[in-house]
C-alpha cells in the first residue's frame, strides 16, 4: 500500500499536530438565580454507622448548614464564624487561607460590606462520620450577590467535629466546579484546520478541504487525489467528539467502498494517530501516525506500525503544507 492510500485511511488526522493538545477553556455559563432556600433539609448519604447514628448524624449536618444559610442570608458575619471550631480554617477556591474564628469573621464582614444582599444555598451531597466525634461533609454551595444575578457555584468539603453536642467546622475548602466541556468546545481544538491544505509527493497530489458542519458538532473534509494531473480517488470524512471514549475521533468513507476510523490522543505537542481501515477487497489495515508541527503551515508525520492483511509494512515520513491563498484574493 502506498503513501497517499496511507493518507487516505487516516484521513483527517494528519493535519491534527498544529493545534495544541490542550482543551479549550469552557465558557462561563450563567446559572439560575438562587434564593434564601437551601438542599440541607435532604436526606444526605452517611458512612458506615447503625441506622440511628447515621440519621443523628444527617439531622446534626442539616442543622448545622441551615444556620449558615440562615447567618449568611441575614449578613451576620459573627454568627457564619461561630460555626467554625475556634482553631478552624476556611480555604477559598483561589487556595486563600483563613485560620481562626477571628480572621473567618473578618473575612465575611469584607465582603458583606461589598455585596450587602448576598444569598446562599448549599447542596449538601454526602455525609460520611469517621467515628463518633468526626464526619467529612461534600456538596455544592451557591451565592448570589443579589435579587436577579447569576449565582456563583463552587464544590465544597467539610471536616467537621463535635464538640459540646455541636457539629463545628474544623476545616472548609472550596474548589472550581466548571461544568464538563461540550463537545463543541473539544473540537474547537482543531478549528484551525478549517480552509484548504495540501500534500504533494512523488505518488501524486492530495488536496484537503475542511469546514465546520452547520451545527458546529463535526469537522467536515474533503480529500481529492489525482496522479499525473488526472483524479484518481476522493474520500470524505467527518470529525467528532466520543463523548463514551472520552476521545476525538474520525470516521474517513472513499469513493473505492474502503473506509477508516481514527482515534487521536495528544501526546508532546503533537497528536498519536491510531488508525484502522477496511479496504474495498475486504482486506483491514492499522497504522499508526506520530503527527509533528513544524511551523504553523506545516506538519510532520511518522507512519509507524503499519499492517495490511496481516503484512508489515514499512514506515514512511511526509509532510502536509497549508495552501496558500490565490494572489486574487489576497488583493481582495
Amino acid at each position: 500500500m502506498g503513501r497517499s492510500t496511507l493518507f487516505l485511511i487516516a484521513a483527517g488526522v494528519l493535519l491534527a499536530a498544529g493545534c495544541s493538545p490542550s482543551q479549550s477553556p469552557s465558557k462561563d455559563k450563567p446559572l439560575p438565580a438562587v434564593g434564601t432556600s437551601s438542599n440541607v433539609g435532604k436526606p444526605s448519604s452517611v458512612g458506615k454507622l447503625p441506622d440511628a447514628a447515621k440519621s443523628d448524624v444527617a439531622a446534626a449536618v442539616n442543622a448545622a448548614n441551615a444556620a449558615t444559610v440562615a447567618a449568611f442570608n441575614k449578613a451576620d458575619a459573627a454568627g457564619l464564624a461561630s460555626q467554625f471550631a475556634p482553631s478552624g480554617e476556611l480555604v477559598d477556591e483561589n487556595g486563600g487561607v483563613h485560620s481562626g474564628r477571628q480572621a473567618i469573621q473578618g473575612l465575611f464582614t469584607k465582603f458583606f460590606e461589598r455585596f450587602p444582599k448576598a444569598q446562599l444555598a448549599l447542596e449538601a451531597e454526602s455525609v460520611r462520620a469517621i467515628d463518633d466525634d468526626l464526619a467529612i461533609e461534600e456538596g455544592v454551595r451557591l451565592v448570589t450577590a443579589g435579587e436577579g444575578t447569576n449565582a456563583a457555584r463552587v464544590r465544597y468539603m467539610a471536616v467537621r467535629e463535635k464538640e459540646e453536642g455541636e457539629w463545628l467546622i474544623a476545616s472548609y475548602r472550596e474548589f472550581a466546579d466548571d461544568p464538563p466541556p461540550s463537545a463543541q468546545e473539544m473540537l474547537g481544538q482543531l478549528g484551525w484546520l478549517v480552509g484548504e491544505w495540501v500534500d504533494e509527493s512523488p505518488e501524486g497530489r492530495t488536496t484537503i478541504s475542511y469546514r465546520w458542519s452547520e451545527d458546529g458538532s463535526y469537522l467536515l473534509g474533503d480529500y481529492n487525489l489525482s496522479v499525473g494531473g488526472q483524479p484518481t480517488s476522493k474520500s470524505q470524512q467527518r470529525i467528532g467528539w466520543d463523548a463514551v471514549e472520552l476521545t476525538l475521533r474520525s470516521w474517513t468513507f472513499d469513493s473505492d467502498g474502503g473506509f477508516s476510523e481514527g482515534e487521536w490522543t495528544p501526546d508532546d505537542g503533537g497528536w498519536v494517530v491510531k488508525s484502522v481501515a477496511t479496504l474495498p477487497d475486504g482486506t483491514t489495515g492499522s497504522a499508526t501516525l506520530t503527527l509533528s508541527p513544524t511551523d504553523a503551515d506545516h506538519v510532520t508525520i511518522l507512519g509507524t506500525d503499519r499492517v495490511v492483511a496481516g503484512q508489515v509494512e514499512p514506515d514512511f515520513k511526509l509532510m502536509i503544507a497549508r495552501k496558500p491563498p490565490r494572489p486574487d484574493a489576497e488583493g481582495r
